[in-house]
């Protein structure tokens, strides 16, 4: 991600590629969206860059850079951990039923081992400025990120097992998950509902809007909002 226009700043996309081919998304579609909550606890003040592309630059916005006043990361739905290995660390995932992964770069402290199952609110870790497989960042956040995997829901079982094309992306730099990954797996974050808010993307990068659905109050983004 290149610069957020406030307090901190996403994954950079200056790596070159090393040439890892990604086989093109499964014809099976992922299951109905799930009733995702928000990847932190409810009852403090949030502060969002914006909805964007994974590498901040194009493509698919499937993005949200997210900063909880408590600094703890947690679990939107029961899911099944998946650590993703780099030269410089780990990152996580999460594997939700019907071929739905959320991804969480940046974290520290990560508090959870890969195949652990964890419920919804289950800590995952602490907001940081980690770089494992490349990017920037200048102020503590989560880039919490959304896909699809329907190779492995139509398969079933582990999902390492059926390789890159189905979620198996240790080894790859930030900038291949943030370009070829995210075409092939990215899911527009724009309309859709985490913990009883609804995220519009704007036609900038990093911009948008969050809309608390009981209420209807809407919050520009960046921005901050409180869950």
């Amino acid at each position: 991600m290149t610069k957020l226009p406030a307090r901190f700043a996403g994954l950079g996309a200056a790596a070159a590629l090393v040439g890892v081919v990604l086989s093109a998304p499964a014809a099976a579609a992922a299951g109905a969206f799930p009733a995702f909550g928000l990847p932190f606890d409810t009852g403090q003040s949030i502060y969002s860059a914006g909805i964007h592309s994974d590498n901040g630059n194009s493509g698919v916005k499937n993005a949200i850079d997210l900063s909880p006043a408590d600094k703890k990361v947690r679990a939107p739905l029961a899911g099944t951990v998946r650590i993703q290995h780099c030269g410089g660390g780990d990152w996580v995932t999460v594997d939700h039923d019907g071929g739905w992964r959320t991804g969480y770069y940046h974290m520290e402290d990560i508090s959870v081992t890969d195949g652990q199952k964890v419920a919804p609110g289950d800590l995952l870790g602490r907001t940081g400025n980690a770089l494992p497989c490349g990017g920037s960042s200048t102020g503590a956040h989560v880039h919490f990120t959304l896909w699809t995997l329907p190779a492995a829901a139509a398969k079933g079982g582990d999902s390492r097992d059926f390789g890159v094309g189905a979620g198996n992306w240790s080894g790859l730099s930030y900038d291949e998950v943030s370009t070829k990954v995210a075409e092939a797996h990215g899911e527009v974050v724009d309309g859709k509902t985490f913990g009883g808010w609804q995220f519009t993307a704007g036609t900038e990068q990093y911009s948008g809007s969050a809309t608390e659905v009981s209420s209807r109050s809407v919050v520009p983004l960046p921005g901050r909002f409180r869950v």
